[in-house]
């Protein structure tokens, strides 16, 4: 067996930042659901959490090229 598993680690990467994505927006139309009038908060806290879990994917993206 020859290579390496840089391409494992990506794809691992990948299918957390997908579940934390799901996870991160059903807390959110779960949250809203209850309180519609709490969007205007929970909304930018949603978005900040996509942006740091897809953040955390691209690392993993990068670690896979460049180890």
């Amino acid at each position: 067996m020859e290579g390496n598993l840089n391409l494992v680690g990506y794809g691992l990467s990948a299918i957390g930042g997908g579940i934390g994505v799901g996870l991160v927006f059903a807390a959110y139309i779960n949250g809203v659901a209850r309180q519609p009038e709490a969007q205007r908060v929970l909304q930018p806290i949603a978005f900040l959490g996509l942006a740091l879990t897809e953040a955390l994917a691209i690392l993993g993206l990068v670690f896979a090229f460049v180890l």
